[in-house]
């Protein structure tokens, strides 16, 4: 049996819900059977659940094993590919982005309230320019948003009022998104889990599907059982299982990895980062950190795209941590983990109907807190009969490379070493 327990991370250690699920064993019948067991499955059994459908919820290993509970915790507004979203769509697409920006957000803030989900939910989040030209953009992307009505949750900061913000002489400026944050993502997945089983919803773990088919009469296959389901919603990232030739190409693993520190003084937390922002940087090979609950530095990046962990993660990630964080030298690091998150080429997710009531929603591209659950309502909207939202992500054309697995991830490696150099240039 696999992943019969969440990998070692600052996570695992302050996860609030203890919950186990059963395997399944023999056949079963819903409405709805959802793969994957980590925000988009689990978002999407809530939803129908809400929604009166019975569910059945597979999961391989546990409720929030991957990159659902393993990331940087970082609830931004908007999806990735906003920009290839409104090239590809033009108005449609523009104010698809714009309705949708927060809607994850308003999803989360109403079940941590709804079911009483303890995970840490703080305000403000910050993108910093790691370059002086990275501001240009920066303050172009501020005043676009101002435009558009955002002012009021929104603030440009310049490169002489950075030190006000963060301890750190590494950046040139940013902007403060107050209406995003930063929460604890594996007990905010285990709470939707924990609020989806007690509407219904038979969850399962440690229960890997081997094989399914949609069509008129879709079924889903495992290794000790069978579901019979009206639709079948495939959440997360599969990369190309199950033989779903649409899904080949599309999208490539890749590694990220995060250090937590241990608790640091009240003192050291006001010099780096008083606010208690969640903070990623303008590369496109980019860090990002934020603070615990507990005054930990969770700092993260760095990512990996030849799918070969580091030996040592703490040995690779620290060094950057001190170099943007002098202040933090001396800190011990507690905790060192990473995890696979997928890449699409355009970056924009996957919202797709790959046949007659077989749903797939994947590839957030490092935005998953929010776009997961913006993602799991539109796949839920269309089960139910609304496909406006849907239909434009269906619209998407996205490119695929005509080699998966290692030879597709030699050329993306490539491809980011490339962008890795003009980060640095």
């Amino acid at each position: 049996m696999t992943g019969k327990n969440h990998i070692a991370s600052y996570y695992a250690a302050t996860a609030n819900d203890p919950t186990r699920y059963p395997s399944l064993e023999g056949a079963i019948k819903a409405d709805v059977c959802v793969i994957g067991g980590g925000f988009s499955g689990v978002a999407t059994a809530l939803t129908m659940a809400e929604r009166g459908r019975s569910v059945v919820l597979l999961e391989a290993h546990r409720i929030g094993w991957g990159a659902s509970g393993r990331n940087g915790g970082q609830m931004i507004g908007g999806i990735s590919g906003e920009a290839m979203i409104e090239q590809q769509l033009g108005k449609e697409g523009a104010k698809l982005v714009r309705d949708i920006r927060y809607r994850g957000h308003e999803i989360i803030e109403q079940r941590i309230a709804k079911y009483g989900i303890e995970c840490d939910l703080k305000y403000g989040w910050m993108e910093v320019a790691a370059r002086p030209r990275h501001m240009q953009s920066i303050r172009a992307q501020f005043e676009q948003r101002v435009r558009e009505g955002e002012g009021g949750h929104l603030e440009l900061v310049e490169p002489e009022d950075l030190p006000r913000v963060l301890g750190t002489s590494a950046y040139h400026g940013g902007f403060i998104d107050r209406r995003s944050g930063h929460l604890h993502g594996l007990n905010l997945c285990l709470g939707e889990a924990r609020a989806a089983s007690a509407l219904g919803v038979k969850i399962f773990e440690h229960t890997r599907v081997i094989a399914l088919e949609g069509g008129a009469k879709p079924w889903v296959k495992t290794e000790k059982g069978r579901v019979e389901a009206g639709t079948v919603v495939i959440g997360g990232e599969i990369f190309d299982h199950f033989g779903l030739l649409r899904l080949k190409g599309l999208m490539l693993p890749t590694g990220s990895y995060i250090i937590a520190t241990e608790p640091l003084s009240e003192g050291i937390v006001a010099q780096i980062n008083p606010q208690d922002l969640a903070v990623c940087d303008s590369n496109v090979v980019l860090d990002y950190y934020r603070l615990s609950a507990d005054r930990r530095m969770l700092f993260g990046g760095r990512c990996n795209y030849s799918n070969r962990d580091p030996k040592d993660i703490g040995a690779s990630i620290r060094p950057r941590m001190i170099e943007i964080f002098p202040q933090l030298k001396n800190a011990k690091i507690d905790f060192a983990w990473g995890g696979r998150i997928a890449i699409v080429l355009n970056r924009v997710p996957v919202i797709e109907r790959l046949a007659p009531n077989l749903y797939v929603l994947q590839g957030y591209s490092g935005h998953g807190v929010n776009a997961t659950h913006i993602a799991a309502e539109i796949v839920s909207d269309a089960i139910c009969g609304t496909t406006e939202r849907f239909d434009l992500f269906d619209r998407i054309r996205h490119t695929r490379l005509p080699l998966s697995g290692w030879f597709g991830n030699q050329m993306l490696a490539l491809g980011m070493l490339y962008y890795r150099l003009r980060d640095l240039l």
